[in-house]
């Protein structure tokens, strides 16, 4: 017993009430009758090329620098091999798009294998898959070309292939091979073409848009890296936005995601210089976007350019009558994507092997066209693209880059969205867990960008944050639509930003790095409900937030913890006696996942309920699922 005579009445009660909440915890009753719908889109992915995510990561190609791009290309990650030279040759251009190849020069009396070798992006994850090499060859030759995939510095052989070649010095001739390999046990791995010296001595030969390709997700041709697509997969999320992003503007208009030149063949893509340092080859262009979300189940949300780009001083904002040939390129883009065979674009695109239309029913206008100067035309420009996209296509719901309203029209048009960004502090994502509860629910959000910034890797305290942050979302998902951690991969050898949610290596055994954050997405996203439920306390939230969803017969309640101490909780759900909960979670709120520690997994344990009651303990930092039927 606790004698209170010493205190005074306020902090008698005080105490008694943290007593009471140390014995009693949390206690939750979800309602099973009513609720709001929930958004079935509400987890998903945004996606551009940053951090070598795209080129280097997730498009299936993994040769570095193939085709010489660029307005100075060089001979980065690729060096010869034997008595030869190699050099950038812009006099036999491959295409009018790819217009520099790769020359090979031999010398009088060579004898021995001679080429070149391509590091990669970083190294090849050799995974003991089938690879594909294509490649253009032009030049007197008629013998076999040897590829092989080699140890760095081992040496150490996991594939090697010939391949009989007849090529003259008038055209390229194209190649194609397919060959096994045996998985290297990291990703110091050389690409390694050779042919007997011998047999051109005192001659070249040149070699233009070379490519290496495993096995790719579902077999896709030109597709996806299957390691990190499977990561992807096993989310679940429900809708991609791609280009872009940063990468979707360009640093200028002459540097923007051009759709156009991102189709057909891959020799006929110019690519373009990417936002975040580096080229972008556009291998996996505007088609295989597409395809990667068919693949994946994902409804594709598309990024349009709206006439303005990164660069400050530059020519843009474009308005008035200047803004036309883009409104014009993007319902060409539209027709591309989703005109029958009958259309100029749509039968185009039944050329490049896709004959029916592709499923869009989302666009966004521009990218944050809040930053950078893009505010004080943006009202103009949203406008303008609004009305020639809902006049050809008024089924499509079309969302604004930004939901700040001194950028915006003065009245919105019916049926628009908002898209709102969000890099936080871990105390700042907590206090706006209640930001959407009092919003306009007649005008819909996109939570385009979100996650705990600045940091290198998430730890459990800046990714419960994030999840505190998500059940506020998922409360308000009615109005809330969709949201989307950013940025989504990030290959740890060349970084642009941090932290993003799947860190990757091209170490074919252990290239996934599933971050903190990672599970949460997982756990938050694999145990959906399409309806909110009321949930009634004993407590208010803090440090203990949740939310409640139901599915059928199936219930979820989804939980976590802000806060240095255990919680007791009691979830009552009438009529459920059985569930599983997991639960992720560490007593060292730093603690994270990294290249060279994984500290932090979910753990999932079956329950049962008396009467409906689950009783369990949230441990420190840390979010929780109980999946309950």
């Amino acid at each position: 017993m606790v004698a209170f005579s010493t205190l005074s009445g306020l902090s008698a009660l005080s105490l008694l009430f943290s007593l009471v909440q140390k014995v009693h915890g949390v206690s939750l009753e979800v309602s099973t009758e009513g609720g709001n719908s929930s958004s079935p889109l509400l987890y998903g992915f945004m996606f551009e090329d940053i951090n070598y995510s795209n080129d280097g990561g997730i498009y299936g190609q993994l040769l570095q620098n193939n085709g010489l791009q660029g307005s100075s290309p060089n001979l980065t990650a690729w060096a010869s091999v034997g008595d030869a030279t190699i050099s950038v040759d812009a006099e036999n251009p491959l295409t009018s798009a790819i217009p520099h190849s790769l020359r090979l020069d031999v010398p009088e009396g060579t004898t021995g294998q001679v080429g070149f070798t391509n590091e990669g992006y970083w190294g090849i994850p050799v995974d003991g898959s089938t690879f594909q090499s294509y490649f253009w060859i032009k030049g007197d030759f008629s013998n076999n070309v040897t590829i092989r995939l080699v140890g760095t510095n081992s040496g150490t052989e996991y594939a090697s292939t010939s391949v009989e070649v007849s090529s003259n010095a008038d055209e390229f001739t194209y190649i194609t091979t397919s060959f096994p390999t045996t998985k290297a046990p990291d990703g110091d791995v050389l690409y390694e073409l050779t042919v007997d010296g011998e047999l051109v001595a005192g001659r070249s030969l040149n070699f233009g848009l070379l490519q290496l390709f495993p096995e790719t997700y579902k077999s896709r041709y030109n597709g996806l890296k299957p390691q990190l697509a499977n990561a992807l997969e096993s989310i679940k999320g429900s809708f991609l936005r791609f280009p872009g992003g940063n990468n979707l503007e360009g640093d200028t208009e002459e540097t923007r995601w051009k759709w156009n030149e991102t189709i057909g063949p891959v020799e006929d893509r110019p690519g373009h210089q990417g936002t975040w340092t580096y080229y972008n080859t556009d291998g996996l262009g505007l088609m295989e976007y597409f395809y990667w979300c068919e693949d994946l189940n994902l409804t594709p949300v598309l990024g349009v350019w709206a006439g303005f780009a990164l660069e400050s001083g530059g020519n843009t904002p474009f308005t008035g009558d200047a803004l036309q040939p883009y409104i014009d390129d993007t319902l060409n883009e539209l027709e591309f994507i989703l005109g029958d065979s009958s259309t100029t674009y749509g039968s185009l695109r039944a050329t490049y092997g896709h004959e029916e239309p592709f499923d869009v029913t989302l666009v966004e206008i521009g990218n944050e066209d809040n930053l950078g100067g893009g505010c004080e035309s943006y009202a103009e420009r949203f406008t303008a693209f609004y009305d020639a996209i809902h006049a050809a296509y008024p089924d499509l719901i079309l969302i604004a880059s930004t939901d700040n309203a001194s950028c915006l029209p003065s009245t919105l048009p019916e049926g628009a969205w908002l898209d709102f960004h969000d890099y936080n502090t871990a105390d700042g994502l907590v206090s706006e867990f209640n930001l959407f509860d009092n919003k306009d629910r007649s005008v819909p959000y996109f939570i385009g960008e979100y996650s705990r910034w600045e940091i290198e890797w998430p730890s459990i305290k800046n990714s419960v944050a994030e999840a505190v942050y998500m059940i506020g979302l998922e409360r308000n998902s009615d109005v809330v639509k969709m949201a989307a951690y950013a940025p989504l991969l990030q290959l740890v050898n060349s970084t642009q930003w941090t932290p993003d949610l799947i860190p990757f290596t091209q170490n074919p055994t252990n290239m996934i790095i599933e971050t903190v954050s990672y599970y949460v997405q997982q756990m938050f996203s694999v145990n959906r409900g399409d309806t909110i439920k009321e949930v009634t306390s004993d407590s208010a939230f803090g440090p203990v937030y949740w939310v409640a969803s139901s599915a059928g017969d199936n219930y979820y309640v989804k939980l976590a913890n802000y806060g240095s101490e255990t919680q007791d909780v009691v979830v009552s759900i009438p009529g459920l006696s059985s569930g599983k909960l997991t639960v992720l979670a560490d007593n060292d709120p730093e603690a994270s996942n990294t290249d060279t520690q994984t500290l932090v997994t979910p753990s999932e344990k079956d329950v049962t309920g008396e009467d409906g009651s689950f009783s369990f303990t949230l441990p420190a930092w840390s979010v929780a699922v109980l999946a309950a039927n």
